[in-house]
Formats: C-alpha cells, structure tokens, sequence
C-alpha cells in the first residue's frame, strides 16, 4: 500500500488499522471545547508525526492516522477528511478551511481489478505556509508547494508550484505571490 502498488483494503491486518482509528476518530469527534488536553492525547494516538501547536476541529475523519505527518502549528477547520492509506505530510505552518479533502487512495482503472477489491494509494505532499480554501479537494500523488494559495472549491489533480495562487477545477496556477516571511 505505501509503496503504491496494488493492495486489498480487506486485508484482517488494514481492517483491524480502520477500526482502531474510528475508535479514536469517535472519541476524538465527541470532545468539547475545553477539553484540549484530551484531544492532544488523542491526536497523539492517532497521527503519525504530530508537531506542536496542531490544531484540529472536530468533526475530522481519516483512514488510519499514523501515515499523516503533521507539521507544527497546522490547523484544520471543521469536517476535513484524509484518506490515508499512503503518507500524507503536512508542513508547518499550514491552514486548512472546512471541509477540505485530502485523498491519497486512488481506485484502478481496470473493472476486472476492481472486482478483484484491489486499491491504489499515492503519497501526498503539502509544503510549509500553504493555505487550502474551504472544500478544496487535493487528489492522489499531488504535490504542493510552499507558500502556495489553493481557492476555494479547487480541485487539485497534479502538483502546484511554491508561492502560488492556484485555483478552479481543474486547480491551475492564476498568478505568483511573493516569497518569503510576508
């Protein structure tokens, strides 16, 4: 699976993975407010590489939690959602509006492979001080750079240059936007 070949999602081993991060996706979602040092313990059962100062509002949902590797002071608004089943890494620094949508699973082409309940995952890689508008959706393999801007609603189907606006669906760059600490 994390070397992008074809996998069975079926498998007893992944089955078990799923339900030990619904179990604490549960928990995590059913939190209150005030309650941030549970959800710190939560998140560090969950995420793989979780830095300091991420922040993630609930409802969040994702496959299997260890392949997200989330950098320093990343947040997350409401009703996001990582398909996991390959890495996910997120740099520091890194916003994200609601209900955005990270899928690193992918699906064969061919429907006799389908039928077979064979899958695909592709790694997917997010720079430092990018911001992803509410309900983006950043498809399998793609890469981000840092410093980019995602609008609203795109649709990112292949990777994106550092210090962009990019925008649309499919997303393409719009214009440059300066470098640097801003």
């Amino acid at each position: 699976m994390l070397a992008g070949e074809p996998y069975v999602a079926t498998d007893p081993e992944l089955v078990a993975a799923r339900g030990r991060a619904r179990v604490l996706l549960a928990s995590y979602n059913a939190t209150l407010p005030e309650e941030e040092q549970r959800r710190r313990e939560l998140l560090q059962l969950l995420i793989g590489r979780l830095g300091d100062g991420v922040w993630i509002e609930p409802p969040f949902s994702c496959d299997y939690g260890e392949f997200l590797e989330l950098g320093t002071d990343v947040y997350l608004n409401f009703h996001c959602v990582f398909l996991d089943c390959n890495r996910i890494r997120v740099g520091d620094r890194t916003k994200f509006g609601p209900a955005v949508q990270v899928y690193a699973a992918s699906h064969p082409l061919c429907p006799a492979e389908r039928r077979e309940g064979r899958e695909l995952a592709l790694p997917v890689t997010i720079g430092a001080d990018v911001w992803v508008g509410g309900g983006a959706i950043i498809c399998p393999g793609v890469t981000i750079g840092d410093g980019t801007t995602i609008g609203a609603g795109s649709v990112v189907t292949r990777d994106v240059p550092p210090n962009v606006l990019a925008a649309g669906n499919p997303c393409r760059v719009i214009r440059s936007l300066p470098a640097g600490n801003g």
